[in-house]
């Protein structure tokens, strides 16, 4: 079926959100249309206006209207701790644990060969000069534990070692509230890995 080049082109640039596809895309597409005309213009202006405002903090390059980002202008965070996480929303789900009160830098990415990005392309040396600022004691690497994240948490780690810079990384283990029987195996074998003493 023919669509008019309009709700094409609006059926196509909903397709470049992660997770929806030509069928997905059409549905919301007429939803708009059809039943929230004004939902829809809410969505545009407030798309346009996020497009227009937004930039990235010169500290730890996350969104941000500013220069710098409130968080990066907090008396109360740590600034001797800083975490590296590869989104801004991996940063927000740290945040939502209240068990961290360093201070953050996003890669906005990760290095993944297979599509074609690379440490240059993450502008690493950005978190270099934030690392050895004389400030930083010790850099958390919080990237994902997919074959990516690890591969630019082993970078990471290299490049700011040979620097003198104290490097850690999450640990990975048994979810809390999970049982064993429903853990995979690769999950139960890093738990036991990591295993650490009980407290008295």
């Amino acid at each position: 079926m023919d669509h008019p080049s309009s709700l094409e082109s609006l059926i196509e640039a909903l397709r470049c959100l992660p997770g929806v596809g030509p069928k997905s895309a059409q549905r919301m597409a007429y939803h708009l249309l059809q039943h929230n005309r004004s939902g829809a213009q809410r969505l545009a202006d407030a798309l346009h206006l996020a497009l227009a405002a937004l930039r990235h903090c010169q500290r730890c390059n996350t969104f941000t209207e500013a220069e710098v980002c409130a968080r990066c202008l907090s008396p109360r965070r740590d600034a001797s701790l800083l975490c590296v996480v590869e989104t801004p929303v991996d940063m927000n789900m740290l945040e939502q644990t209240h068990a961290y009160s360093g201070l953050y830098y996003v890669l906005m990415g990760r290095v993944s060969p297979l599509d074609g990005i690379g440490a240059g392309e993450l502008h690493l040396e950005r978190l270099l000069t934030r690392a050895c600022d004389g400030v930083v004691r010790e850099v958390i690497i919080a990237t994902n534990f997919t074959n990516e994240g690890e591969a630019t948490a082993h970078y990471l780690s290299e490049m700011l070692r040979s620097r003198g810079v104290g490097v850690s990384r999450i640990a990975r283990g048994v979810p809390v509230g999970g049982e064993l029987e429903y853990v995979d195996a690769g999950t139960l074998a890093q738990a036991l890995r990591e295993r650490r003493p009980l407290a008295d």
